[in-house]
């Protein structure tokens, strides 16, 4: 008689965490007893499943300067870093009254070019892991439509986004605009990256917290969301202020485009920082 190889008993699944539709985390109990977490932004991450112990103190978080060039979120994050801090840069009062109008707009512009490579990469990052809870390894794509992951939404609104700074900050390098050009080609595309940049800092937010709100100190994921966040609401509010009034060809508020731009390039420099101890967990996971 033939005895047929035994088969392992599959994982016992605990719960499916949505939103909008969206999978972002599958809870599983497996034979050996141990319940594993497979989440969306740790998946793309390349962190692998998370062990959900109960209790227990939080795993320190090592925040010290990283240099991985070899690892794609390094890239990632060091060129988020970079577009930030030329804005931050443009942003400040006695630079731009230092170095003239054109120069500090050449600033924005080539912050904005970091901006779109991050994003572009952290695109083909998403595109290219395998999906929530699959184990097979994912390949290197350059695009991909994959409109039922939340992570891919998140990546391809704010690489729009991002084109439309580009835009926005090119046209601001002519000096001779009329009130009409500025409105088409500087605060328009402007408020629609913010935009743009708003929706995507909102679903990675919702990736993260598994839901609309979750509080998770420890986690700095949850920190880089937030941060990150912060910076797309920073943005919206410069863009409102920055509406150019067609009467008088001036602003709303000067004062509240340039510090809420200040402010939201701040938050997203310190965002970016918080990508790289994300980048040093996927290298440990990898050696372990």
């Amino acid at each position: 008689m033939t005895h047929l190889p035994a088969t392992a008993p599959e994982p016992e699944r605990i719960s499916v965490d949505r939103v909008l539709g969206f999978v972002t985390r599958v809870t599983e109990r497996h034979p050996d007893g141990r319940v594993l977490s497979f989440e969306s932004r740790r998946n793309r991450k390349g962190l692998g499943p998370r062990q959900v112990a109960a209790g227990g103190p939080a795993p320190a978080v090592d925040l010290r300067p990283l240099w991985a060039p070899s690892a794609p979120g390094w890239w990632i994050a060091v060129l988020f870093m970079v577009g930030s801090l030329l804005f931050v840069v443009g942003s400040v009062p006695a630079y731009a009254n230092a170095v003239g109008a054109r120069p500090d707009a050449i600033t924005y512009f080539i912050g904005s070019l970091f901006f779109t490579s991050a994003s572009y990469l952290q695109f083909v990052q998403a595109i290219s892991e395998s999906d929530t809870a699959s184990t097979t390894p994912g390949r290197r794509r350059w695009f991909a439509w994959q409109p039922h992951r939340i992570d891919w939404w998140a990546t391809v609104v704010q690489l729009v986004g991002t084109l439309a700074f580009n835009v926005t900050t090119f046209a601001a390098l002519a000096s001779d605009l009329t009130t009409q050009q500025q409105y088409r080609l500087v605060w328009a595309p402007d408020m629609v990256g913010s935009v743009f940049f708003l929706v995507s800092g909102l679903l990675a937010w919702f990736e993260v917290c598994h839901g609309w709100w979750r509080v998770d100190r420890h986690d700095v994921a949850w920190w880089a969301s937030g941060l990150n966040l912060l910076g797309c609401i920073a943005f919206q509010v410069s863009a409102v202020a920055a509406f150019v009034r067609p009467a008088t060809g001036g602003e709303i508020n000067v004062n509240i485009a340039i510090y809420g731009t200040l402010v939201g390039a701040a938050f997203f420099l310190v965002g970016a920082y918080l990508l790289l101890p994300e980048v040093r967990a996927a290298r440990a996971a990898r050696q372990a």
